[in-house]
């Protein structure tokens, strides 16, 4: 049976020249550990850190690949209350009106963006089939994704917890190719300018599946922790947006 390939459009003018001047000003962010990436396509697990995470995999990272984006960040009238809601609401509350007119301000330029770059749109309702048909879709045509599953409850000083449906992609991809789909563990520290890769971990798919998405989601926080901690002292930039004084440190020095 031939498998149905959906067309990529090409990006519009506009986004080029956006990411053209991003390439110019933000950090040349380089990857260590390439070897660790099998030569098939996987899924790169990363820490968020921020606006850094989407940033420096649409321009550095280390395989041709997808990135996961939530829905509303594509989406004219869901941007403003999403992006309040998650990038700002933890900001000082007399500082909240300011912040909720710069979520309806950076609304064009996020639609431009995110409908532009190589993105999956991510649901988390009855439309959750569509992400992830699409991207078993794209694995099979030989693309990789990213992934940022953290969620806004922290794991340790490195990551926050994973947010587990993820995992059911490999599922899913197992039933139409017969493969183990293997996730690799990335950590991004913009400090050190550097996406560190790590081993990669195999999905069982004789496995439960309730016991498989807390395996892998667990085993993919440690190893990208130790990512953190064979590294240099610097600062985590965490999942959530907290003043610059909170940040966390990879490790004691």
């Amino acid at each position: 049976m031939t498998k149905k390939r959906e067309e990529r459009k090409k990006p519009s003018l506009a986004y080029r020249f956006v990411k053209w001047n991003v390439r110019l000003f933000y950090p040349k962010i380089k990857c260590t550990g390439v070897e660790n990436i099998p030569q098939e396509p996987v899924v790169l697990i990363s820490n968020h850190a921020q606006i850094h995470g989407p940033i420096a995999y649409e321009l550095y990272a280390p395989v041709e690949r997808y990135t996961w984006c939530n829905y509303e960040m594509m989406e004219r009238k869901e941007i403003p209350a999403y992006a309040f809601r998650d990038f700002w609401s933890y900001k000082p509350k007399r500082t909240h009106r300011f912040y909720k007119i710069l979520a309806h301000a950076i609304t064009p330029l996020a639609v431009l963006i995110f409908n532009n770059a190589d993105t999956v749109p991510v649901y988390r309702d009855r439309r959750v089939t569509h992400t992830l048909r699409r991207s078993v879709a794209l694995l099979e045509e030989g693309k990789s994704l990213t992934i940022f599953p953290e969620r806004d409850e922290p794991h340790n000083n490195v990551v926050y917890d994973f947010q587990e449906g993820f995992v059911d992609v490999a599922r899913l991809y197992y039933k139409r190719t017969g493969q183990a789909l293997k996730f690799v563990p990335c950590y991004l520290t913009p400090e050190l300018k550097t996406i560190s890769v790590g081993q990669p971990l195999a999905f069982d798919p004789s496995a439960p599946a309730e016991e498989e998405r807390k395996r892998v989601c667990a085993e993919l926080m440690e190893r990208i922790t130790a990512l953190a901690e064979a590294l240099p002292p610097h600062t985590v930039i965490p999942y959530r947006n907290v003043p610059k004084d909170q940040r966390p440190r990879n490790r004691e020095e």
